[in-house]
């Protein structure tokens, strides 16, 4: 099943998530099949922390695809602030 979650990046102590399109069965940081967005919880006030591209994520949910309970958070985040 192809799942949209988020994958960690960034350093210790720094987390930087990227939005990914990915098989269920794949690790959580492994291989994925496109990057959707990223989230930044760290980031600056003047700095865009939350990017979602709407077309790809709709995109994968026509397909199947099914939105983890985080990026759901985030995709109603991300609709409230637009």
């Amino acid at each position: 099943m192809l799942v949209i979650r988020l994958a960690r990046g960034g350093s210790k102590k720094r987390p930087f998530y990227n939005i990914v399109a990915t098989d269920s069965r794949n690790r959580r940081d492994g291989r994925f099949v496109e990057r959707v967005g990223y989230y930044n919880p760290s980031a600056a006030e003047s700095e865009n922390g939350l990017v979602i591209n709407a077309e790809r994520l709709s995109y994968w949910q026509q397909n199947g695809a099914q939105l983890s309970p985080t990026v759901t958070r985030l995709v109603k985040q991300a609709a409230k602030a637009a």
